[in-house]
């Protein structure tokens, strides 16, 4: 079939300018997603703007059918130019030269866009919506039953346009001006209800099937209303979607039958998103029907859509096929079953749409600064997490949590004998490194701590929330996350407990970074870290001397302690820092370096460090070497190979890259007992660490995402 996608964006081709201008605008994103939807279904698809010319490109795309042929369909996202009624004209243009088109007709469209006759109409048939009045100009009496806070908002807008909500008179009147002066239209007061925001998405006709609730959830500061400033991010909150939304049973169908009610009552066709409050009382309250509801990738609407199995392609074309239906008496497709897809690609369609927003939220993590030394920001990103986990309604566990250096979340149904994430929210970044901001190139991001902190969280977050997008949830799954705050400092003050947290789980996935090209980790080596201190006393240059120049000596021990690196035992020792101390025209008297091992037996590593202060003997100058930290080395077992074959499994059926090796690196892996399954660096691949030309591999951001997600989803379906 030809499909044409029609639009309004830029243009303002039209005979003259005049009246009230449209300020909605739909996305290039979207329209592209759109016609790409249609085109993954075999149609012939074109886009236009819906302006004057309009008529005559469609006419060129869809000439006159013959008696039986069936016609070309418009797929309708117009919001129209400028006047009243804007969402009106398209369809109404549509109509007149008889061209079938996607979603309601003039008619609907008119009611659904202004609020009071649509309140009225809900009353008249007995459906619940809060209790308001209209105010003629700004100084109209307001009832007295209706009691702050109130909402106001123009009589005749969307998208929350001039929407906020008053607590007394002076804001109310304060409010209801700036509507007059910028919409010039009535203002519609209605009663706020306390509570929570439920959305019901409705597709098809006679009746039309109703998508499970959708929850929208309000991040910290200001009210729990939907604004124009949230939904087009600039309120600098974040508001996520719970679908479906936590309702029992009855409330949730409930939901959907007022939400049913509502749409056959205002005569809308195809597709239309109901926004509701749910006070604390159990009861519900329509604010509104939106007859176009957003096709953004970021919509409710696409949310109840998944829920119930269909992917954004699949919502598209199911809404050329209903009104393909209404128009030419073709069958109604099948009806939408709770849960008629699997499980593998609902998740796939969750990850794959919501590409953009991983990017997105992945420059939010960069921006916020976290090194290790920076309390503040630390603990910034300590909030941060507290809130996505909160989203996600998953509980803090007080047991693994000191509020100091490592805290843990798990689900409902804990994480004992299953899975359990240990990641960091420090960038571990020497300081004289410097800052980089995010930015994009065709194959890697780059941004400070992208590799080593910031694309893991991103990963595991869209990982989880693509679970919890599915019917069955993530509460019925198994799983924790613990996050510390101290791999700069090599994991000192939380290594008690990620311990006692690892060895309650089944499996542990370290969020550590994959390896150039696409590696996990599967063994890594430990790391000791030394202070050696040498001290003597202040000597001229060129003085005679018994005693070897200190610094030399030093210089000397540090080559005998390199000398003690052995490939075939899997040990290096290098010294890596080196900084001295001297008085004016005196050789150094003090020299500290630090000295680091890398290991994979204890015991060689304590052969090498006894062999270490041999060398040092006791006739030279007084030094001492201090054992800093020791980060345990990560063996490979069996548990380890079983469960990288695992994840293997699923990486073959999507055709992701996996490989595994060895890393001479340390990481909390080491922590993690030896009876206990773990694998390290399953985060997107990542290089150039701890620099500032630190970047992950663009594409392995949404691979990794869909491998975890996909693996995570397996166990759910057995």
């Amino acid at each position: 079939m030809k499909v044409a996608v029609v639009y309004n964006r830029e243009s303002r081709n039209v005979i003259n300018l005049f009246g009230s201008p449209n300020q909605e605008k739909i996305g290039l994103k979207t329209i592209q997603r759109i016609a790409d939807a249609l085109r993954s279904r075999k149609h012939q698809v074109k886009t236009f703007e819906g302006d004057k010319d309009l008529v005559d490109r469609l006419e060129e795309f869809m000439p006159r059918v013959l008696k039986g042929e069936r016609p070309g369909m418009v797929f309708n996202l117009s919001y129209g130019i400028q006047g009243q009624a804007r969402y009106t004209h398209v369809p109404s243009i549509l109509e007149m030269v008889g061209i079938p088109y996607v979603a309601s007709g003039p008619l609907a469209h008119s009611l659904a866009l202004d609020k009071v006759v649509t309140k009225m109409i809900l009353r008249q048939h007995g459906l619940p919506t809060p209790d308001f009045a209209v105010l003629d100009d700004a100084e109209a009496a307001v009832p007295p039953d209706l009691r702050y806070p109130l909402i106001v908002k123009p009589k005749n807008e969307a998208v929350s346009f001039g929407l906020k909500v008053v607590h007394d008179e002076a804001e109310l009147r304060a409010a209801a001006q700036v509507i007059f002066d910028h919409y010039r239209q009535p203002v519609l007061v209605e009663q706020y209800i306390e509570g929570r925001e439920i959305n019901v998405g409705l597709l098809g006709n006679n009746p039309p099937e109703a998508f499970p609730p959708v929850e929208l959830v309000f991040g910290s500061g200001g009210p729990a209303v939907y604004t124009y400033e949230d939904k087009t991010g600039r309120s600098g909150r974040t508001i996520s979607h719970l679908c479906p939304a936590p309702l029992d049973e009855e409330l949730t169908r409930h939901a959907q039958d007022i939400a049913r009610r509502a749409f056959n009552a205002l005569g809308i066709y195809d597709c239309a998103r109901v926004d509701m409050r749910l006070d604390a009382a159990g009861d519900l309250y329509i604010l509104e029907l939106n007859s176009l509801p957003s096709m953004g990738e970021h919509g409710s609407y696409i949310d109840g859509a998944i829920a119930i199995g269909l992917d954004y392609p699949g919502l598209v074309n199911r809404l050329v096929e209903v009104a393909s239906a209404r128009y030419f008496g073709t069958p109604e497709p099948p009806k939408l079953e709770a849960e008629p897809a699997e499980t593998a690609p609902q998740v796939f369609s969750f990850i794959t749409q919501h590409r953009d927003e991983m990017e997105r939220t992945l420059d939010e993590w960069v921006k916020l600064t976290s090194h290790t030394t920076d309390p503040i920001g630390v603990q910034e990103a300590v909030r941060r997490v507290a809130r996505l986990f909160r989203d996600l309604r998953m509980k803090p566990v007080p047991e693994f949590t000191d509020d100091r250096a490592a805290w843990t979340w798990e689900t409902a149904k804990g994480f004992a004998g299953g899975t359990l994430f240990v990641g960091h929210v420090d960038v571990p970044v020497d300081a004289e490194v410097p800052a980089q901001m995010f930015r994009r190139e065709p194959e890697w991001l780059y941004g400070d701590g992208i590799g080593s902190s910031r694309a893991p969280l991103v990963m595991l977050e869209y990982a989880l929330r693509a679970i919890r997008s599915m019917p069955r949830q993530l509460r019925h799954m198994p799983l924790g996350v613990l996050l510390y705050t101290d791999e700069g400092r090599d994991a000192r003050y939380s290594q008690a407990t990620i311990r006692a947290a690892t060895a309650r789980a089944g499996r542990v996935l370290v969020l550590r970074p994959g390896n150039v090209p696409d590696n996990l980790i599967t063994q890594r080596r430990g790391l000791r870290k030394y202070r050696f201190r040498a001290q003597g006393d202040p000597v001229r240059p060129g003085r005679a001397s018994r005693r070897p120049e200190l610094l030399r000596w030093v210089w000397n021990r540090l080559e005998d302690f390199s000398g003690l690196t052995a490939a075939p035992r899997r040990l290096s020792v290098s010294a890596v820092h080196l900084r001295t101390e001297r008085l004016p025209m005196l050789l150094p008297h003090r020299v500290t370096a630090t000295v680091v091992m890398t290991y994979l037996d204890p015991k060689v590593a304590d052969e090498a460090e006894a062999r270490m202060r041999k060398k040092l003997g006791k006739r030279g100058p007084r030094w001492e070497l201090e054992l800093l930290s020791d980060r345990p080395p990560m063996k490979e077992r069996r548990s380890t190979i079983r469960l990288r074959k695992a994840l293997g499994k699923v990486a073959e059926q999507w055709e992701i890259p996996l490989h595994h090796e060895s890393s001479v690196w340390p990481s909390v892996a080491g922590l993690v007992p030896a009876k206990t399954a773990t694998l390290c660096g399953i985060g997107p691949v990542a290089r150039d660490l701890g620099t500032h030309h630190e970047s992950v591999r663009r594409l392995s951001l949404v691979q990794r995402t869909l491998l975890l997600a996909q693996f995570l989803a397996a166990d759910l379906e057995r």
